[in-house]
């Protein structure tokens, strides 16, 4: 197929089989999010528990962040069902639905050890599927329909973590007066109905078991060691740490900022989890249809611009009071520049993997994507608690400078010297210390928290 240019093309590409499986798929993904994030801190916040606690619980979303650790062995080894990707994301999408049950039993006023426990088993079973699904992915497109099938896989995770469990989940305790119990129950019991989806899925063409590492050595060894020969992959690794880190950190505290601003629970489903997607959907497909078009350097300079502008607005928010019109607006805006970026950012990242270690290669720049939303997020409650929320959000905006700077240094072929070499490293080292800091702070906390309870 062709590459893309024109939008009749675009929806041509999108009547074919593959694209349906991804968006389903891209919904198993999505589903645990919410339960583990923005939906659990309703619940703690409907216990009253204090906001540095619940901040914390970012922290527990470090499987995403260290998953690469642990994807060689899904590209060494194939399950004996399916095949070589499908065969694992089926058992791990029964894992995921297995802990979401548990967590339904789990009281977290009185049984906060078991609460971290469980919320930290459902991030590494996800992460584990996320490392599988993003191989599949990677290798059941072509390289000119990477923008498009990441904006389809994208647009099924928003499905599930946005309006299942998110918006859904959210509301079920009002409208049928369920518990919170009742509603971790039914969402293990349909993130185990994705299995189908996972079952009838298209067969890989692309790569076959044949083309796996023969060895154990060779499936750790090999994807790091392909990747590190190349002259530019320490600046790679930081542009992806710091590409969404101001968008990461400033949506961890969506809800608790809403919900402080003096909107009620109902106000904040209806703008944020179901106006909020629309807008999603709509950047997904804008954002995927651009790349295509632009190109991806392009369209990382672009996207980011406007993912750093639409950080900033939420300042808007907060000056002109419970506004729903404003909310709307600005939720809107953050929604649609933040899966256009994604799009470009996916991409990206899809583009400079060896298909022959796709598990592993993607495995380790998606860990690095999920930095800013673990290590760097989990800081949120204190910093918003410290610099009152204006100052948070604009310094979130000002977080998205450092990643667009790296944007021009990505090419192996663009030779730096003098003050661009130096402005290199300088990132690269700020990084690493800040991350550490944000690290070692937050497992202290943790510690904390376990033992005091």
């Amino acid at each position: 197929m062709a590459r893309i240019h024109t939008i009749r093309d675009t929806f041509v590409a999108l009547r074919q089989r593959k694209m349906l499986f991804l968006l389903l798929l891209g919904m198993s993904s999505g589903l645990p999010f919410a339960l583990t994030l923005g939906t659990l801190q309703a619940w703690m916040k409907d216990l009253s528990i204090d906001l540095k606690t619940i901040g914390l619980f970012a922290f527990l979303r470090l499987p995403f962040s260290i998953k690469f650790l642990w994807s060689p062995l899904m590209d060494r080894y194939a399950l004996p069902l399916l095949d070589r990707r499908r065969g694992w994301t089926l058992v791990m999408q029964l894992l995921v639905a297995a802990a979401i049950a548990a967590m339904a039993w789990t009281d977290p006023a009185t049984q906060i050890q078991r609460l971290l426990v469980l919320t930290l088993l459902v991030n590494l079973f996800s992460a584990s599927q996320d490392i599988v699904l993003d191989a599949y992915r990677r290798e059941v497109l072509e390289d000119h329909e990477l923008g498009l099938g990441v904006g389809i896989f994208v647009n099924g995770y928003i499905v599930a973590f946005r309006y299942i469990s998110g918006a859904l989940a959210l509301l079920l305790p009002g409208w049928l007066g369920w518990s919170w119990s009742q509603v971790y129950l039914a969402m293990a019991v349909l993130m185990a109905a994705f299995a189908a989806a996972t079952i009838f899925a298209p067969r890989l063409e692309r790569v076959s078991a044949a083309q796996a590492p023969k060895t154990l050595a060779e499936a750790f060894i090999g994807p790091l060691r392909e990747y590190f020969s190349r002259p530019e992959a320490l600046t790679v690794l930081a542009f992806i740490i710091l590409y969404k880190v101001g968008d990461a950190m400033a949506s961890t505290m969506t809800l608790p900022f809403i919900l402080e601003s003096g909107f009620s629970r109902e106000e904040y489903v209806a703008i944020v989890k179901l106006w909020g997607p629309m807008a999603t959907f709509a950047g997904a497909l804008v954002g995927g249809h651009y790349v295509l078009k632009l190109g991806i350097r392009p369209s990382l300079w672009a996207m980011g611009a406007l993912q750093a502008i639409s950080t900033a607005l939420f300042m808007l928010v907060h000056w002109t009071g419970k506004n729903n019109w404003v909310l709307a607006g600005v939720v809107g805006f953050e929604n649609l520049t933040a899966q256009m970026g994604t799009a470009a950012y996916a991409a990206y990242m899809g583009s400079i993997t060896n298909v022959r270690f796709t598990a592993t290669q993607y495995a380790l720049l998606s860990s690095l994507m999920a930095v800013p939303g673990v290590i760097f997020a989990s800081r949120t409650g204190g910093l918003a608690g410290g610099m009152g929320w204006p100052g948070f959000f604009l310094l979130c905006a000002v977080l998205a400078i450092p990643g667009m700077l790296l944007i021009p240094l990505l090419d192996a072929s663009t030779r730096i010297s003098g003050w661009r070499e130096r402005m290199r490293k300088g990132v690269i080292l700020a990084t690493v210390l800040a991350g550490l800091y944000a690290l070692v702070a937050s497992a202290s906390d943790i510690f904390k928290l376990f033992v005091a309870n």
